[in-house]
């Protein structure tokens, strides 16, 4: 699995247990929720410098979100009570 999916299935599991939208999370951040969308589904390459910025935002080591743990994938693709379940 490549860093970049990594780092999308640590963000989405942060989200997730902030019970947060990809726009609440990311808005309360200060930072665009719609090019986080891109960085959660492992889409777009991030710089070392925002990756170091995105883990003082969410007050966080950066080894937390680039370390692959298979207990933070998250298989809804909803926090909420919309939740549909990814087959």
């Amino acid at each position: 699995m490549n860093t970049r999916k990594i780092i999308g299935i640590n963000l989405k599991y942060l989200r997730y247990t902030a019970n947060k939208s990809q726009e609440e999370f990311y808005h309360n951040l200060g930072l665009s929720y719609k090019y986080l969308a891109s960085v959660e589904r492992g889409e777009v390459n991030i710089t070392v410098n925002f990756l170091d910025d995105l883990a003082k935002r969410l007050n966080i080591n950066v080894s937390d979100l680039v370390t692959f743990d298979e207990t933070k994938v998250i298989q809804d693709k909803r926090y909420d009570s919309k939740r549909v379940e990814i087959k």
